[in-house]
């Protein structure tokens, strides 16, 4: 099995990660529209890191870059942006686990913050959480949704850690050399 997976190509890494992508997304827009759940602004965030690995898993899937330079690029840009995601699900998780008296109070609502604060104080006040984002709305199997999206990021991994993985195996083309009459 291991010698099969080492054989898949960028394409086939990057099809596999984008698929995992759209099975996050329609899982989370799923929960928001059939369920009724209204995601905080750590899950609008979460939802952000899904959409860029996949954005990232397209246009690697579109080029299937032969070369080591290619998939190590994509494979980088891709886990940067899966491991964002990780951590903004950590983040989540952390501020679930705190005590009553110890939860930030709940602030503006995203779309307001958008409107009037530039990007960079946006980022840091939702990172900082509010008390919305440490509610628990939903348990499955004794583990809150954050819990299941940080699992999600850790097997999404899988696929930019393929692409590095092969990277590294591949062996640089020789040229052989021109022989001048």
């Amino acid at each position: 099995m291991t010698h099969a997976l080492s054989h898949l190509s960028v394409r086939q890494w990057s099809l596999a990660g984008l698929a995992f992508c759209g099975l996050m997304m329609a899982v989370a827009l799923g929960l928001e529209h059939i369920g009724g759940l209204e995601p905080c602004p750590l899950c609008i965030f979460q939802r952000v890191a899904v959409l860029a690995a996949a954005v990232v898993f397209t246009v690697a899937a579109i080029h299937n870059p032969r070369g080591r330079l290619g998939a190590t690029l994509y494979g980088g840009l891709s886990l940067a942006a899966v491991s964002g995601g990780i951590a903004v699900a950590w983040r989540h998780l952390w501020l679930q686990s705190l005590p009553a008296d110890e939860v930030p109070s709940c602030g503006p609502g995203l779309d307001y913050m958008m409107d009037i604060l530039p990007l960079r104080d946006v980022v840091s006040m939702v990172l900082s959480g509010s008390g919305e984002c440490a509610e628990v709305d939903f348990l499955l199997l004794g583990l809150s949704l954050p819990g299941w999206t940080l699992i999600g990021f850790l097997v999404l991994a899988l696929a930019p850690l393929g692409v590095l993985l092969n990277a590294c195996r591949e062996r640089p083309r020789v040229e052989a050399p021109v022989e001048t009459p």
